[in-house]
Order: C-alpha cells, then structure tokens, then sequence
C-alpha cells in the first residue's frame, strides 16, 4: 500500500525528465547540422567582407600614387614643337614606346641645391630652371611633354661626375654641324659626352650612323637640306652621332615618370 502510493507520487515526475533526456540527447545531432550550418555561413560572409576589403585596399593604393621626386642625374626628354627641325628629329628614331622626342637634358643641383637643368642648345651648353625648361612644350591638357629616365642602379655611381662634367661645358657652343670631334655639343651629344668622361672614356650611351632623310621617302629632309646649304657645310649622313629618341631606348635606363603625353603616345597610355 505504501510502495503503490510512492510509485503512483513517483510516476509523473520520473517519466517526463526521462523523456525530456531523451528529446534533449536524440535532438543533439539537429542542434549541432544548425550550428555548423551558421558557422559556414558566418565563415562565407567574412570571407567575402575579406575579399572585398583586399579589392578596395588594391584601388586605392593604385589611385593614390606617391608623388614623384626629380633627381639629381635624371634625363628629361621633350618633345619640343619647333616645328620642321623638330619634326625631322623626332621621325627619324621612334622613341621610348613610340614617343616623338627632340631634345634630352639633365638634372643637376647648382650651389644652393636647388635642381636646375643642364642642356645644350642653340646658345651653347646652359643652365635653365626645371620650371623653364618644362614651359617650353605643353599637350592637350597643358602637361610638359617630358618624360623622366633615371640611370640603373649599376650606373647611378657615374652620375656625380657626369654632373662634374656637364658644368665644365657650361658655356661651349652649340654644334649646328653634328660633329662628335669639333668640342661643341648637341642635346644629345652632351649626355653621350659627359657619361663617356665620367666612365672614364668608356662609352655608357651609344653612337650610330646618323641619318638626315626621310625614312618613308628616303630623301634629305628639305629642312636639311637648305640648313646645311646655308651653313656651306655637307650633310654628315652616316657620321657617328646619337639623338633623344635613342637614347630614351637605352638598356643603360628605365623610364621612371611622364609628365605629360608626348606626340607619339597613345592619350590612353598611363605606364610607363
């Protein structure tokens, strides 16, 4: 009678925990495939927020550029519009990546170490301001038509006397004849010279046969013809000489920077 009135007491309180251990343990496999479903999906949705932060850390670090320093020792080429002289400079050797160029220079710093720029022109071998010498040629959005070359880094040694150099021929004439002999100096004859002294007359830029024709008719340019008519002086055709174009082609330096966009230049190039 007792054991009966225990186990009717017992009875309703023994069986449901049971069934609820038994609902609780059978449910375990449900409730863990649950878990380890938003796992996944919270593992997908961070990697996708990860990819997303590596494309927008990507374009800005592509849109945002550091900005570019000139040096002591670089090369500018420009493209000058000077008209036929100009033109017929700048067709017979098709520069770095097509560019048309028709005068080179180079970065040095003068007393104070302010840069200027060295270069020879027509009232000899000169000094002018990077801010002069970049007012001489602009393109269609008003950006200097130069581009920036800078000696490999087994070069770069040669540049302190190369500068050394290029202020001893401060003041030598312009070689309106082309000669590599005569102690004046074109644009590109005097960075052939000045690199040539400083590695101790071991050439670091190349001379080739110069021409003064036309490459698509195979004529003297007429340009050319009447200046050396006027100088009474022969045209040096196939003479040792060099030019801007081809020394912007040089292995001895990399383009670092434009400026602008030479004639020549697709307007959609931006590498370089």
């Amino acid at each position: 009678m007792i054991l009966g009135t225990y186990s009717n007491i017992l009875y309703p309180v023994r069986f449901p925990i049971l069934t609820g251990l038994i609902a609780f343990f059978t449910s375990i496999p449900d409730r863990m495939k649950n878990l380890s479903g938003r796992i996944l999906t919270y593992t997908k949705l961070i990697s996708i927020l990860f990819f997303i932060l590596l494309i927008n850390i990507s374009t800005q670090s592509q849109t945002t550029k550091t900005p570019f320093t000139l040096q002591e020792g670089d090369l500018l080429f420009q493209n000058l519009d000077c008209g036929d002289f100009c033109n017929a400079v700048e067709k017979v050797t098709i520069g770095y990546k097509g560019a048309r160029f028709s005068h080179v220079a180079i970065v040095a710093k003068d007393s104070t170490g302010n840069l200027v720029v060295i270069e020879a022109v027509s009232r000899g071998v000169s000094i002018i301001s990077v801010k002069d010498f970049f007012n001489k040629s602009h393109d269609k959005n008003n950006n200097p038509k130069v581009i920036v070359g800078r000696l490999l880094p087994q070069y770069q040694h040669l540049i302190p006397k190369a500068i050394k150099e290029a202020y001893k021929l401060l003041g030598h004439k312009y070689d309106d004849v082309f000669c590599s002999t005569n102690d004046s100096y074109y644009c590109s004859e005097l960075i052939y010279e000045i690199f040539k002294r400083a590695n101790n007359s071991k050439e670091v830029f190349e001379l080739v046969p110069m021409t003064f024709k036309d490459p698509d008719t195979k004529e003297t340019f007429p340009i050319w013809t009447k200046y050396f008519q006027d100088l009474n002086k022969p045209i040096p055709e196939g003479e040792p000489g060099n030019n801007p174009g081809g020394i912007s082609l040089s292995k001895k330096i990399k383009i670092v920077y434009a400026y602008g966009i030479p004639n020549g230049w697709p307007t959609n190039l931006i590498k370089y």
